[in-house]
């Protein structure tokens, strides 16, 4: 087996990914020969969900090509927003990031959530079995083949994450519309559909109520309201004019 020494530049955005030596630009790699050019880029540590394109010498070149000596490799971010397969557009979380998932809820987006930990093998089969674009921070479980799509969270404030996160997928925003417990679809509900559920001082205090429809919560604008207001009015004001997803990315 004949070693091939390749020079491989990774994007700025994907920076975070690759040892510090390799970020201020092209950099020299040795190739085995044989391994393709999607196992060469995963080996540098960037999981294949964040690459948009690859560049051989200038040429978009697929994942399975093998880099030969002397070839210099362009690992390129994905073209925001990104579309994916599959309609319509839905996420799957995984245990650490539940406040993320509630608050994708929260704007109506569909957004299944581990609440416990049953494994990377789970986890990705599930996104595969219900065509869910994963979202985590496990760089291990991104790289799993049956996934259906991935995408790194990038930061660890819930904040951030969902910013980054409808600003890369652009999904529809229906505020109001989902459990933040369940994910199931609400419909407007009576008090007396809900009273079991509502203490005295509720009862007496607010007459609109929603209840969802998969695990019978209900819902009316409490203590909290403000602060719940206040997310969904900033998700839309931000990406409301946000540009339609463009092509299926790779």
């Amino acid at each position: 087996m004949n070693a091939h020494r390749i020079r491989v530049e990774v994007a700025p955005e994907l920076a975070l990914f690759v040892p510090h030596a390799r970020r201020a630009g092209a950099t020299d790699l040795a190739v085995d020969g044989v391994s393709t050019l999607g196992h060469v880029v995963e080996s540098l540590g960037v999981p294949l969900t964040e690459v948009g394109a690859l560049l051989v010498d200038g040429r978009e070149t697929p994942v399975s090509h093998i880099p030969a000596e002397g070839e210099s490799v362009s690992v390129r971010p994905v073209a925001r927003p990104q579309r994916v397969p599959g309609a319509p557009l839905r996420f799957l979380l995984d245990v650490h990031l539940g406040t993320l998932a509630r608050r994708l809820r929260l704007l109506g987006v569909d957004a299944a959530y581990e609440s416990t930990d049953i494994g990377d093998p789970a986890l990705a089969a599930l996104s595969a079995a219900e065509q869910r674009v994963m979202l985590s921070r496990d760089r291990g479980l991104l790289r799993r083949r049956e996934l259906w799509a991935g995408a790194y969270v990038y930061s660890t404030a819930p904040e951030e994450q969902l910013r980054d996160v409808l600003d890369r997928f652009a999904p529809e925003l229906l505020p109001w519309t989902r459990c933040t417990a369940c994910n199931g679809l609400l419909r407007q509900a009576t008090k007396d559909e809900v009273a079991d559920q509502l203490r005295q001082g509720t009862q007496q205090s607010y007459d609109v109520f929603a209840q969802c429809r998969s695990c019978g919560r209900a819902y009316w604008k409490g203590a909290h309201h403000e602060q719940l207001v206040a997310i969904v009015e900033r998700a839309l004001a931000e990406f409301a004019s946000r540009p339609e997803p463009g092509p299926v990315s790779r």
